[in-house]
């Protein structure tokens, strides 16, 4: 762990932070104070105002009080390039590069090398080159970007900020879709830069990351801070509590459940990047679907959902064959979906948190006569965000308002009150905090133990092993070793995902 720092050298200081929008305070006079040389985690339920204080030291949001302190000077950004310009970085969540340009194009991207007044291209390549070596990382400068792994774009973003000089690094999420080797990686990278005196501040929810990883820890909780800790004398539960205001169960492994019938029967499924996939989820059971992401994983999902066209096999969904049905004929056979792309796919941002609680209940429950009562989209959005623990002001906010841990229960509430015979989720608890993370699995083996058949794909391994009474991995395109719960532990299942294994007697007997 890097040694303490005196209270005098702080790389940053937010004093009195207060920010307010239409029927909401984000911040109400938060402290953060971030030394050099340390990792610092901030830690919130979602909606905790988390966000909405990095944007503000990030210059992409104004305060409405309270002043900002970089290296020891007041400061007041306009936007984020100043924040950048004053030393700043920020690797958001969703990366912000160029699929279509190479690694070294991507990191001096703004601020290029240049000689005769022409991008110096082999500079460019150079400097890279010598910012992996310098940090132990293993990249090629000439590799397009949309051809790296998630693990390696994200090294791509930490490269831009530290080819730009960034003293202190903002990382929102950083693990959200690494393996835990990668994860490791990451830290280790991290722990070198602080060991030079940089800085970073780790956004995440993961607590055993910020036991392990950072030097100290701020929870905010209803805009406010609710503790500060140092990382040593702390332990998950306490962390919990701050973030929730109340004692949490963490890693709950949930009991089996009692598979019954065959809901889902796949069958030789192919995809341009599914290669004869065989899998049969039942009655009753959860199987989860392990793997480093970029290996089939979400194609196989979408492919079951109806979003993309299977070039051979079969699937079969409670005893019909749908393997030619559209997304929609899918859904009415039965079928719900939580996909991984919750903006993109999952939802329809401009509109209203209520309708987009009614979308897929349109044309059933909430139907009459072929119209929609405005009371009846109203009521059945109020059941939903009680029962999920939504923070919306209104049902009548756009769904774009909301955090993306909040859409995210938005989505998981409006598919489970469809009560289909098959669910298919990916990621259900990306972004969510603790608290909701709890709520959302004790539905989903609610929604097992109904009689329900549930497919979920998860980038973490102890919600897989949590939840999943069977589990599957897949490398390549292929399902390569199923493991019963029992055999399901994190060295293990790392061991598969990363292609060392193959356990074709597993598949067979856990295929039965």
């Amino acid at each position: 762990m890097t040694p303490q720092r005196a209270e005098g050298d702080l790389a940053v200081e937010l004093r009195g932070i207060t920010k307010r929008f239409p029927g909401t305070l984000a911040n109400d006079a938060v402290d953060l104070t971030v030394r050099r040389g340390e990792i610092h985690a901030l830690m919130g339920e979602n909606g905790a105002g988390k966000s909405t204080l990095m944007s503000i030291l990030y210059g992409m949001e104004r305060p409405d009080d309270g002043s900002i302190h970089v290296d020891g000077r007041e400061t007041a950004f306009a936007n984020s390039g100043a924040a950048m310009a004053a030393g700043l970085g920020m690797v958001h969540q969703s990366f912000k590069l160029f699929g279509s340009l190479t690694v070294a194009e991507n990191v001096v991207y703004g601020a290029e090398p240049r000689r005769f007044g022409l991008v110096d291209r082999a500079a460019a390549r150079r400097r890279v080159r010598e910012l992996a070596e310098e940090h132990g990382l293993v990249i090629d400068p000439d590799a397009r970007v949309d051809e790296l792994s998630v693990g390696l774009r994200q090294w791509v973003e930490i490269l831009k900020l530290l080819h730009r000089g960034a003293r202190t690094l903002i990382l929102d999420e950083p693990t959200a879709v690494l393996t835990p080797a990668e994860a490791d990686a990451l830290f280790a990278v991290l722990k070198s830069l602080t060991a030079q005196g940089r800085s970073v501040i780790l956004v995440t929810h993961k607590l055993r990351e910020v036991l392990e990883g950072s030097d100290r820890v701020t929870v905010l909780r209803d805009g406010r801070v609710s503790a500060r800790m140092n990382t040593a004398d702390t332990s998950p539960a306490q962390i919990a509590a701050a973030m929730t205001g109340r004692a949490v169960e963490l890693d709950r492994v949930h009991a089996p459940g009692q598979p019954r019938h065959v809901v889902l029967d796949v069958t030789k499924l192919s995809t341009s990047s599914v290669h004869r996939v065989d899998l049969t989820v039942r009655a009753g059971e959860i199987v989860g679907i392990a793997g480093v992401a970029g290996n089939g994983q979400s194609e196989l999902i979408e492919t079951l959902a109806g979003l993309r066209p299977a070039t051979s096999g079969r699937v079969v969904l409670a005893g019909q064959d749908i393997t030619h049905d559209s997304a929609a004929d899918r859904r009415a056979r039965g079928l719900a979906y939580v996909p991984e792309d919750r903006h993109a796919v999952g939802s329809a941002p401009a509109a209203s948190v209520a309708d987009n609680f009614a979308m897929g209940h349109h044309r059933t429950s909430l139907s009459r006569r072929g119209l929609l009562p405005p009371a009846a989209v109203r009521d059945h959005a109020r059941r939903l965000v009680e029962r999920f623990g939504v923070k919306a002001s209104t049902p009548e906010v756009p769904a774009s308002a909301l955090s993306g841990g909040n859409l995210q229960k938005l989505l998981i509430g409006r598919e489970l009150a469809h009560e289909a015979p098959l669910l298919l989720v990916e990621q259900p608890t990306r972004g969510v905090d603790i608290g909701a993370i709890q709520n959302i699995h004790d539905q989903l083996i609610a929604y097992r133990d109904a009689g329900h058949a549930v497919l979920l794909v998860s980038a973490e391994l102890s919600e897989i092993r949590g939840l999943a009474d069977r589990v599957l991995v897949m490398f390549e395109g292929r399902v390569t070793a199923a493991y019963t719960k029992d055999e399901a532990d994190e060295r293990t299942l790392g061991l598969a995902m990363a292609g060392g294994v193959r356990t074709d007697s597993a598949l067979a007997e856990t295929a039965e």
